[in-house]
């Protein structure tokens, strides 16, 4: 699943895709500003860590769990 994170004051989003579901992110997401962490932590599919201050955070995508297909369509 692919992800996307935008981060205040900045130019770039942060895309990669991870192994986790769409309910797995949403709710690491939602419990770390619920609690008022001072960041959240995913891991992308290689074994990447990233670290994104939840303070920064300006939106984030989740993209479907469909795989993507391959070839011409007609």
């Amino acid at each position: 699943m692919e992800i996307r994170i935008g981060i205040a004051n900045t130019g770039r989003e942060l895309s990669f895709e991870t192994n986790e579901t769409a309910a797995d992110v949403r709710k690491s997401v939602a419990s770390a500003l619920d609690a008022g962490a001072t960041h959240v932590s995913f891991t992308d599919v290689k074994g990447n860590s990233y670290i994104v201050p939840s303070a920064g955070l300006a939106f984030v995508e989740i993209g479907t769990e469909e795989s993507r297909r391959v070839g011409f369509v007609a």
